[in-house]
């Protein structure tokens, strides 16, 4: 168990069963000889006692669960946050923050789990109590991250390759051949800063700080996370929690309760794709856990007013999670500002959308604090790699690039959207807050998609959604690609209807 091996030391468990059953037999060998020779009684008490107390100390060590073999630290006392424990940990004296291979100083790690949560925050109320009480897997880079590493079975000798551009003149830089840092404090920061400002707030007034945020691969590694942590699963058999989804929305929340055998409350969103927020409210069960609201929604394009986050966070006993996979490309602002004001509201965010950057897989889950120390806890330990890491981190010091491409695709959007009103056979663009238009056609939608894409072009049908009838989705491409896809689309229409 990755996650957490310390739970389930299974060659630990049959060394303390093999210590019992030595024990037990050696005890029965000396009570039959002191039956049988009183004699030896004095000289029998002192192994009888000392093989009793082996005895206790195997049973104890056992039903510990062999914690301190895998901490790779001396035991301390734990220090008891919420209901989850977590061990002190020891930290090296070295406190330069390196900035070049995203590490940090070890004292702001430990402090970083140490604020993370609290005795009566909403996620202690809300999530599975396994999760609550997980103790969670200690990385070899958790006590010590600089000096003469011999800790983590690494390959001292250095990687057996590198990234193709650093093959000539070979430079490895990032220390492949070492675990990245699993707390991304770099990446966190700088996202804070980035965030922070854009809705004019800083880390010390009211803005959110790197113990708000955690480091996936992609948002789906979130989406997984939060369900597994706060819903109990058990829908197969008529038990269990659920989520609450708003579709046609983004079909990995759906993918993800199915996985995790949790439930589906489904309250559509309206024909013109708003939130039916009285009957959200009333569908909401003791059983509800998430509330999955995509802002900008897929495939509407649509954004939710943070007026509609705040009330629904405001009257459930729910965590509310606001997929923002799209935000760079709206004009309703992040609701990052709203995770200090409700201690229920998670937003999800990505680098593969206005960043560009599909291919390296990174994402960021942004809440209260109590929730982002359960998602680290529940993490595999080296989640983020450092090419991703020290890709992500490059484009998050450089958003001159962004704030141009985005410039650039919103022109290119009003460009599509005009052009597609413009053909007979389109009866409505739908406004847009992304990157991408979804557009209805008078008949053979499907037909229309798979005919272009057979010649070279490729959108998305998305008919088979709610409320998308004959509906297709083309995502903003280059000033190219955009009018050979609108010619095409024009072209492939007049055969099909002929």
């Amino acid at each position: 168990n990755i996650l957490c091996p310390a739970l389930t030391p299974f060659p630990f468990v049959r060394n303390a069963k093999y210590v019992r059953r030595s024990v037990q037999s050696s005890r029965y060998m000396l009570i039959h000889n002191i039956s049988a020779s009183f004699k030896c009684l004095r000289i029998a008490i002192l192994p009888v006692l000392l093989l009793l107390s082996i005895d206790r100390s195997a049973a104890a060590i056992n039903s510990r669960g062999f914690t301190e073999h895998w901490s790779n630290s001396p035991s301390t006392s734990p220090t008891t946050i919420g209901s989850i424990n977590h061990t002190s940990k020891k930290t090296s004296s070295h406190t330069e923050y390196n900035i070049k291979h995203n590490t940090a100083p070890l004292s702001e790690m430990t402090e970083e789990k140490k604020e993370a949560s609290a005795s009566t925050g909403r996620a202690a109320k809300l999530a599975r109590p396994n999760v609550l009480s997980l103790q969670p897997y200690r990385c070899a880079r958790d006590d010590y991250s600089t000096g003469i590493l011999l800790d983590a079975n690494e390959n001292a000798l250095g990687p057996a390759s590198l990234p193709t551009n650093s093959l000539d003149p070979y430079d490895n830089g990032m220390e492949l051949e070492r675990y990245p840092c699993p707390y991304q404090l770099t990446l966190k920061r700088l996202l804070c800063d980035y965030r922070n400002a854009q809705v004019g707030q800083t880390a010390d007034n009211g803005g959110i700080q790197p113990k708000n945020v955690f480091v996936g691969v992609g948002s789906d590694e979130a989406i997984d996370l939060l369900i597994r942590i706060f819903c109990t699963p058990g829908n197969t058999r008529g038990a269990g929690d659920a989520i609450m989804i708003t579709p046609p929305t983004y079909g990995m929340y759906k993918v993800c309760a199915n996985v995790n055998d949790v439930g589906i409350q489904v309250v559509p969103l309206t024909p013109d794709f708003n939130l039916q927020i009285p009957e959200m409210l009333q569908a909401v069960t003791p059983e509800t856990k998430l509330i999955f609201i995509c802002s900008p929604g897929n495939p509407t394009a649509k954004s939710i007013p943070l007026s509609d986050v705040r009330l629904i966070a405001s009257s459930v006993n729910a965590i509310v999670i606001v997929d923002e996979a799209y935000v760079d490309f709206s004009s309703v602002p992040t609701a990052t500002s709203l995770v200090n004001e409700f201690d229920n509201v998670v937003v999800l965010q990505t680098l593969s959308k206005a960043f560009g950057m599909a291919g390296i897989r990174c994402g960021f889950a942004i809440g209260p604090a109590d929730v982002i120390q359960l998602m680290n806890n529940v993490k595999a330990p080296y989640n983020v790699n450092k090419l991703t890491s020290d890709a992500a981190a490059n484009a998050l010091k450089n958003t001159s690039t962004l704030e141009n491409n985005i410039r650039v695709l919103l022109e290119q959007r009003a460009s599509m959207e005009k052009q597609l009103l413009a053909l007979d056979f389109v009866e409505k663009v739908y406004p847009s807050d992304a990157n991408f238009l979804l557009f209805r056609v008078k008949q053979k939608a499907n037909d229309l998609y798979k005919t272009i894409a057979d010649r070279g072009i490729v959108s998305r049908f998305r008919g088979n959604e709610l409320h998308c009838d004959e509906c297709i989705r083309v995502t903003i491409g280059t000033a190219e690609e955009n009018s050979k896809f609108l010619e095409k689309l024009e072209e492939v229409y007049k055969e099909l209807t002929a």
